[in-house]
C-alpha cells in the first residue's frame, strides 16, 4: 500500500529469499524506475516488491502469481493488479490476503466488479521468519527504521482506505500488526496515543543504541545525538 512498505519488505525478502532475484518499485524511484522496470521484464524469473504504480499501463511477460499483500485502495485498482497475470492466452493467479473481519470485501469485490473469489485455505508448515527479521533490526538501524516508517505508513493508508466500512481502522489488531512487521518497540504515533498493547511484548534493549551498518550513516547519527546532549 506504501513506498516505505516496499522498501522495507523488499529488504527482507532479498535476505530470507536467497538464489532468487528481487526487484522493488515505487512512486518515489521517479528516475530509477524505468531501469529496474526494463531490468525486471529481461529476468527469466524473479520477485517485484511494488506498489499500485505497477498496477495498470504495464505490461510484464509470464507473471506467474500476483500476490496483493494490502487490499487495494480502489476496486477497480484490484481487477488492474489482477490483470498482470494470465495475459494474452497464458495462465496466472492472483491471491489477496485478507482478516477475517475484511471477509465482506469479497462480496463488496463481486457486486462491484463483477469478480468472483475462491477462499485458498491457509498454508501449513510455515516457518516463522519473524525473529530472523527482528535479528536484522538489531544488527542494522537501516533495517530497524525502515520497519518503523512501513508500519506507520500501513496505518496511516489503512485509515484513509476507499472502503472505510470494510476497513475500519478502529478494528486493527495494532499488536498483531506490529509483531507482523517484526517490529522491536511500537512506534509513537496519533493512532496509538493513550492505548495499551498487553499483547506485544518490546525488545529489552535500548533501540538507541542500535547502530547504522553503513559506517558514514553511523557517524553523522553520532555527530547528531552529541548535538543534542
Amino acid at each position: 500500500s506504501t513506498c516505505a512498505c516496499v522498501e522495507y519488505y523488499g529488504k527482507a525478502l532479498e535476505s530470507l529469499i536467497k538464489q532468487v532475484k528481487i526487484m522493488s518499485i515505487h512512486g518515489k524511484m521517479k528516475h530509477k524506475r524505468n531501469k529496474i522496470f526494463t531490468e525486471f521484464r529481461k529476468l527469466p524469473g524473479g520477485i517485484l516488491v511494488c506498489t499500485d504504480v505497477m498496477a495498470r499501463g504495464i505490461d510484464i511477460p509470464e507473471v506467474h502469481w500476483v500476490l496483493q499483500y494490502d487490499p487495494p485502495s480502489s476496486a477497480s485498482a484490484f481487477v488492474h493488479r489482477c490483470g498482470r497475470t494470465a495475459r494474452i492466452g497464458n495462465v496466472g493467479s492472483a491471491l489477496v490476503f485478507l482478516l477475517p473481519m475484511e471477509e465482506s470485501y469479497v462480496s463488496f469485490l463481486s457486486i462491484n466488479q463483477k469478480c468472483p473469489m475462491q477462499e485458498m485455505k491457509p498454508q501449513t508448515n510455515v516457518l516463522d521468519l519473524l525473529p530472523k527479521l527482528q535479528s536484522m533490526a538489531l544488527a542494522d538501524r537501516a533495517v530497524f527504521e525502515k520497519g518503523m516508517k512501513a508500519f506507520v505508513s500501513y496505518v496511516q493508508a489503512y485509515a484513509k482506505h476507499e472502503c472505510n466500512l470494510i476497513f475500519r481502522i478502529k478494528d486493527l489488531d495494532f499488536a498483531s500488526l506490529a509483531k507482523g512487521f517484526a517490529l522491536l518497540k511500537m512506534p509513537k504515533m496519533p493512532e496509538l496515543r493513550g492505548k495499551c498493547f498487553p499483547d506485544f511484548t518490546p525488545v529489552t534493549v535500548n533501540t538507541d543504541s542500535i547502530s547504522f551498518k553503513d559506517k558514514n550513516r553511523e557517524k553523522q547519527r553520532q555527530k547528531q545525538l552529541e548535538q543534542q546532549r
